[in-house]
C-alpha cells in the first residue's frame, strides 16, 4: 500500500514560517521582480541564513549598486544602502571599516559587478574585507530589458544582439579564486534549501566571501540559463573535493558546462580590520614612546 502524504495547508505553512523567526528579517515591502525570478529564492535564503545566525537586523547592512539585484535592501528588514552603479563594494568596505561590529553584505548582479564594478572586486578580495558578496548571475541585463552581460554565453541572441553574442564570457569563480578570496562558493536559485545553507556559510566566514548564485532570467532568457537547462546542468562538487586546495577549486570552476554547487575554496587569514587594528596599536605605541622620550628630555 502506498503511503499518502499529508497535504500542506497554507495556514500550517504560514504558522511554520512565523514560528521560525524568518519574518523578523523581511520588510513589509513585497518583492517586485518578475514572477518566477530566482531572486525570490535568494531573499528567502538570505532571511533564513540571518535567522539561523541570529544576526540582529539593527547590526546588519545590505549594500547594492544598480540592476535587478539593487532592489534587495527594500525587501529585507536591515539597514540598506542603494548606491551607485558598480560601487557596492567600496561603499560596503567603508561601512565595515567605520564599524567592525556590523555584518555587511553586498548584493549585485553580473553586469553591476563585472562590467562597471569589475575593478573593485580584486581589491576587496585581496584586502580580505570581512563581508559577504552575493552575486545574482542571470547572464543578461534584466533591468534594462535584455542586453548581453559580461557572463553571457557565445551565440546568445538578444534584442540588442540579433546576430548572436560574439564576446567570450568571463568566469567569475576563476577570477575570485585568482584574486585570493578567502571563501568562494556557488549555488543555484532552483535549489532553495541548499542556497540558504550556502548563504549561511558565506556570512559565517570571517573575511571576504563570494557566493556565485545562478539565477535564471525568466523574462529575457528563454534559451540558455533557464530552469530547465540548469536543472540538468548543475551538479554537486565531488565528495572528495578539498576546499583548501586552490588549484583543485580552479579545476572545478573551469567546468562551466556542468556548474558545481558547494564550497569551492576557503581559507582563514587576517582581515582588513585586523590589519587596521594592528596599525592603530603600533601607532599608539610609537606615540606613547615619543611622549616618554620627551618627558625624560624635559626632566634632564
Amino acid at each position: 500500500m502506498t503511503d499518502i502524504k499529508k497535504p500542506v495547508y497554507l495556514e500550517e505553512k504560514l504558522e511554520e514560517v512565523t514560528q521560525s523567526g524568518r519574518l523578523e528579517y523581511r520588510s513589509k515591502s513585497l518583492p517586485t521582480w518578475c514572477p518566477g525570478c530566482g531572486y525570490f529564492s535568494i531573499v528567502e535564503g538570505m532571511t533564513a541564513a540571518l535567522n539561523r545566525l541570529q544576526v540582529q537586523p539593527k547590526d546588519t547592512v545590505v549594500v547594492t549598486g544598480i540592476g535587478c539585484a539593487s532592489r534587495f535592501p527594500f525587501f529585507v528588514n536591515t539597514y540598506g544602502f542603494h548606491t551607485l552603479h558598480g560601487r557596492a563594494l567600496p561603499v560596503a568596505t567603508g561601512i565595515k571599516v567605520a564599524n567592525e561590529k556590523l555584518t555587511v553584505i553586498a548584493v549585485g548582479g553580473d553586469g553591476d559587478a563585472f562590467a562597471i564594478g569589475g575593478a573593485h572586486i580584486p581589491h576587496a578580495a585581496r584586502r580580505n574585507v570581512d563581508m559577504t558578496y552575493v552575486l545574482f548571475v542571470i547572464v543578461i541585463y534584466g533591468l534594462t530589458k535584455g542586453q548581453t552581460s559580461p557572463t553571457s554565453v557565445l551565440g546568445f541572441k538578444t534584442g540588442t544582439s540579433p546576430y548572436e553574442n560574439q564576446d567570450a564570457p568571463l568566469n567569475p569563480l576563476m577570477m575570485l579564486l585568482s584574486y585570493g578570496a578567502g571563501w568562494v562558493g556557488q549555488a543555484y536559485a532552483g535549489h532553495p534549501h541548499h542556497l540558504a545553507d550556502m548563504i549561511h556559510q558565506a556570512i559565517a566566514h570571517r573575511g571576504f566571501s563570494y557566493l556565485h548564485v545562478l539565477s535564471p532570467c525568466v523574462t529575457f532568457d528563454k534559451t540558455t540559463k533557464t530552469y530547465k537547462n540548469l536543472g540538468v546542468m548543475v551538479r554537486d562538487l565531488p565528495e572528495d573535493h578539498d576546499d583548501s586546495d586552490q588549484m583543485a577549486a580552479m579545476g572545478e570552476a573551469a567546468r562551466t558546462e556542468a556548474p558545481a554547487m558547494g564550497v569551492f575554496y576557503q581559507k582563514d587569514r587576517p582581515t582588513l580590520g585586523d590589519g587596521l587594528q594592528e596599525i592603530v596599536k603600533r601607532a599608539r605605541g610609537t606615540r606613547t614612546a615619543g611622549k616618554r622620550r620627551a618627558a625624560r628630555q624635559a626632566a634632564e
